[in-house]
């Protein structure tokens, strides 16, 4: 089942539930979903692209909520940190840190890449095997630990 499809169960589900926080979440979602197919001219999404608008959304809720806890906005803190929650639960399964490390150091070694300068090869390979299942700064931080 499509990222899209279970979005629409669970809009359904959302509805008959009375349970608007998560309807709001689904509908954004499901918005950003649609505004992609229009903008590429399709009408189905791979998974791989349905995977990168949902990371995006992910990130953009991460980078709200660090303002708002700079900001001491708690109210604020409190919904991004729930829609943070409803959207993890259509992303796949996050790597642990070891088994990110472990794929991190076996692609340096698949690459022969001995130094910063083979960074963007090493985080080209990377992306792919990580998208959506690893946050991008920490396996960008990781390489270059590596990488020195």
């Amino acid at each position: 089942m499509s990222i899209l499809e279970q979005l629409n169960k669970d809009m359904k589900e959302a509805l008959k539930a009375k349970d608007k926080e998560r309807l709001s979440v689904i509908r954004m979602v499901k918005a950003s979903l649609q505004n992609e197919m229009i903008k590429l001219g399709t009408n189905k999404l791979s998974e791989d692209q349905e995977l990168t608008i949902l990371s995006r959304e992910s990130k953009q809720r991460k980078d709200s909520l660090q303002e708002f806890k700079t900001a001491k906005r708690e109210d604020l803190v409190e919904k991004i940190e729930n829609e943070l929650d409803i959207l993890q639960q259509y992303m796949p399964e996050q790597l642990e840190f070891k088994e990110l490390e472990q794929l991190v150091e076996h692609t340096i070694k698949q690459l022969n890449a001995s130094s910063k300068k083979d960074m963007g090869r090493v985080m080209g390979a990377l992306i792919s095997k990580t998208k959506g299942k690893a946050d991008g700064a920490l396996v960008s931080k990781l390489v270059q630990e590596k990488l020195s």
